[in-house]
């Protein structure tokens, strides 16, 4: 794994400066033009932020002698495919397969570039849309460069990221996922309107249920699907496996929604934002626990902000609620971990996802652990 992290490494770096470096000018006592300039302050520095921050953004450290490097999730994800379906590297370093495994590990590395990159373009525009002013402890990329800049910035990150990767089949995967996760994001966004949320309200619990699970598989679960798919489409994996990744990394994603959206009621994990986002209705908590609203609470459509926070933190049954969708998240994580060793190839293999997913899912498992124990809401 660490050798892969460093692929990454390096192929972002390169990624970076392919974007960021002004073509040669004329002569080495040429000033820098007016056009120069703006160029560097608009496209250039906004780049190389949205990019190339390194504040907060790597993974969590793996376990105490885990086999692991500190690559972020997603990529490491593109390259557990690779080693799961084409072998590891031999004691000298050596790919195993020769030329056409080094041709798929050229595809796996462009992939990989690209997930990242669509992921800090996700970032880019989603702190536009919360009105996010920090981002891993630092300014927001539409702060520190406006919004205008930022929608620009993350636009072109979404082209450059496509364009790097190269395979038509890798590119078409990733088309389709960029076409899920903005979908997710505009059902989110619409649990802010008063139209939704009075839909929500008026509906029966399991049609509430059925409406998250829904905006969660396409908004998170593409964070998951995503890589995993670009690698396989450019591995060729058999239909039988992918639909088995499939399923699995929906079901990732709905433990990871679930999970963040248990933090905002357990200031362990929460932090500073804890019982702060009741502005919309897309958190899962709230939609278990709408039934027993007041009638004329609830046909007001006023259900959102202080009542809403009032409502809910007040509710006899929260910490029941937040104890079973805890516990449901840590099932969602075993039974898809699960699923995916079913695909191993290697126990070398199933110990490279297990590690890669493990550094934010032993995340599930304590926030379950910490209800269990009282602390939280």
């Amino acid at each position: 794994m660490r050798s892969d992290a460093a692929l990454l490494e390096d192929d972002l770096a390169a990624f970076l400066a392919s974007l960021t470096t002004a073509p040669a000018r004329p002569g080495p006592s040429a000033p820098e033009s007016v056009y120069e300039a703006v160029l560097g302050r608009s496209l250039y520095a906004p780049v190389a932020d949205a990019v190339g921050s390194k504040v907060g953004q790597q993974a969590l450290a793996p376990t105490a002698g885990a086999p692991a490097g500190r690559a972020p999730l997603r990529p490491s994800m593109v390259f557990w495919a690779y080693r799961n379906y084409r072998g590891f590297p031999g004691p000298a370093g050596e790919e195993a397969g020769g030329d056409a495994s080094a041709a798929d590990l050229a595809a796996v590395r462009r992939a990989a570039v690209a997930v990242r990159v669509l992921l800090k373009a996700a970032v880019a525009l989603d702190d536009i849309q919360d009105g996010s002013r920090i981002r891993y402890g630092e300014p927001a990329l539409h702060v520190t460069h406006g919004i205008p800049l930022a929608l620009n910035t993350g636009s072109l990150l979404i082209t450059a990221a496509l364009e790097h990767a190269a395979d038509p089949a890798v590119v078409r995967s990733l088309l389709q996922s960029v076409g899920r996760g903005l979908t997710g994001q505009a059902v989110d966004v619409s649990t802010r309107t008063a139209l939704t949320r009075a839909e929500l309200v008026a509906a029966p619990r399991a049609e509430r249920v059925a409406f998250w699970e829904s905006m969660a598989a396409l908004k998170t679960g593409t964070l998951f699907w995503m890589p995993l798919d670009a690698a396989v489409a450019a591995l060729g994996v058999v239909e039988d496996e992918r639909r088995v990744l499939d399923e699995a990394m929906r079901d990732l994603g709905l433990a990871s929604q679930l999970f963040n959206d248990l933090t905002d009621f357990v200031p362990e994990f929460g932090g500073r934002a804890t019982h702060e986002d009741f502005g919309q209705l897309s958190n899962r908590v709230f939609l278990e626990l709408l039934d027993s609203a007041p009638a004329g609470l609830r046909a007001s459509g006023e259900l959102v902000g202080a009542r809403l926070k009032e409502f809910v933190l007040g509710h006899p049954e929260l910490r029941r609620t937040l104890l079973l969708l805890a516990a449901q998240a840590v099932e969602l994580k075993r039974s898809a971990m699960e699923a995916v060793r079913g695909v191993c190839r290697s126990e070398q293999s199933a110990r490279y996802f297990d590690v890669t997913i493990e550094r934010k899912g032993h995340l599930i498992d304590r926030l379950h652990t910490t209800l269990l124990k009282g602390d939280g809401a």
